[in-house]
C-alpha cells in the first residue's frame, strides 16, 4: 500500500511539471520590403553664398573719361534707365571714371535659393530582386505588410508569399497612376513636334521688320570707326519715322554730337538711333510701330538739316543698308 502511495504521488508530480514547461516559440512573421525614396538633404547657406560671389566681369562695364550713362546705354545696347535701376544710381548723371555698372539684371539671393534647394525630378530605375522580393542596395528599406496581413510560418505560406509579393521593376513617375505606368508606350500620347518660329514672327530676336526713317538723299555712309550710321539730307521739318516698331528708351539732347536724339528698342538685340532732329515727338517709355511719326528732321548739332540714323545690334552699330529695303541711291 505505501509502494502504491508513492508511485500515485510521483505520477501527479511528473504530470503538474509537463504542464508547467515552458510554450514553443511563436512562428515567424514573413515581412516583404519596398524601398523607399530618399530626397537629398537641401544645400548649405554656404553654397548659396558661393554662387553670388566673385561677379562675372563681362556683365560690368567700367566708366571711362567722357562717359555718360546715356552713351554707355547705347553703346551697350540697353536703356539708360534699366542700368540706372540695376546699379540703384539716383542721379543717373552722376556717375565717375573707374566705376563699375552692372549690365544686367542682379541675381536675386531668393531665386538662388530656390534653384539649389529645389527637389531634383525622381528617376526610376529597375530594383534588383533578393530573396522573399527584398531589394537589395544601399537605400533605406521600408516594411509592407503582405495583402493578407502577417501569417504564421508555414511551407504553404512561404509559397504564397514568394508567388503574389513580386515587386514591380519601376516606379511610377510623380503624378502618375499606376495604371497609366502599366500602359505601354505606345499607347500614351505623344506630344506634338513644335514648329520652328519664322523670322519677323516675334520670336527671333533678327526678325526686324526693318523701313527707311526719311526720304531724301544719302549724303553719309557707314563706315567702321568714323561714321556709326547713315546720313540722309532732309529740308527741315521733314518727318522722321520710326524704322520698325519698338519702345523708345530715350528722347532728349544730352549726348554730345547728336543733338535732339530719339532711340528704340526694337528687341533684346536691336536699338535704332535718330539724331540731329529739330522736335521729338514721343516720350521715354512710349511704344511705337513702325512708319510712326516721331520727330521732325533738323540741324541740332549738325550744321545742315539731316538725320543721322544707326542701327545697333547688341550696342554694336552695324551697316543699316544691310538691314534696310534696297531703294535707288
Amino acid at each position: 500500500m505505501a509502494v502504491f502511495g508513492r508511485c500515485l504521488t510521483f505520477c501527479v508530480l511528473a504530470l503538474l511539471a509537463g504542464c508547467s514547461s515552458t510554450p514553443p516559440a511563436p512562428a515567424p512573421v514573413i515581412e516583404s520590403r519596398a524601398p523607399t525614396l530618399i530626397e537629398s538633404p537641401a544645400q548649405p547657406p554656404q553654397a548659396v553664398a558661393a554662387l553670388q560671389a566673385a561677379p562675372r566681369p563681362d556683365v560690368f562695364y567700367t566708366v571711362k573719361k567722357g562717359d555718360t550713362l546715356i552713351s554707355i546705354a547705347l553703346d551697350q545696347g540697353h536703356s539708360y534707365r534699366d542700368i540706372a535701376a540695376w546699379n540703384s544710381l539716383d542721379n543717373p548723371n552722376r556717375i565717375q571714371v573707374g566705376q563699375q555698372l552692372r549690365m544686367e539684371p542682379p541675381v536675386s539671393a531668393v531665386a538662388v535659393a530656390q534653384a539649389i534647394t529645389a527637389p531634383a525630378p525622381l528617376e526610376a530605375r529597375p530594383l534588383e530582386a533578393g530573396p522573399l522580393g527584398a531589394t537589395v542596395g544601399n537605400t533605406e528599406m521600408l516594411k509592407r505588410e503582405p495583402k493578407g496581413g502577417k501569417l504564421p510560418y508555414s511551407p504553404q505560406a512561404l509559397a504564397q508569399l514568394e508567388k503574389s509579393e513580386a515587386l514591380p521593376q519601376t516606379l511610377p513617375a510623380p503624378g502618375q497612376t499606376s495604371e497609366q505606368k502599366a500602359k505601354p508606350a505606345a499607347e500614351m500620347p505623344v506630344a506634338a513636334p513644335v514648329a520652328p518660329v519664322a523670322p519677323g514672327a516675334g520670336g527671333d530676336d533678327e526678325g526686324v521688320d526693318w523701313a527707311w526713317p526719311l526720304e531724301g538723299k544719302l549724303i553719309g555712309k557707314f563706315a567702321e570707326g568714323s561714321n556709326k550710321g547713315i546720313d540722309i539730307a532732309s529740308k527741315m521739318g521733314s518727318p522722321v519715322l520710326a524704322a520698325a516698331a519698338g519702345k523708345v528708351v530715350y528722347a532728349g539732347s544730352n549726348l554730345r554730337g547728336y543733338g535732339k536724339l530719339v532711340i528704340i528698342k526694337h528687341n533684346t538685340t536691336f536699338l535704332s538711333a535718330y539724331a540731329h532732329n529739330s522736335v521729338i515727338l514721343v516720350k521715354e517709355g512710349q511704344s511705337v510701330v513702325k512708319g510712326q511719326k516721331i520727330a521732325e528732321s533738323g540741324a541740332s548739332d549738325s550744321d545742315q538739316p539731316m538725320l543721322h540714323f544707326e542701327i545697333r545690334r547688341q550696342g554694336k552699330p552695324v551697316d543699316p543698308f544691310k538691314h534696310l529695303p534696297s531703294r535707288a541711291p
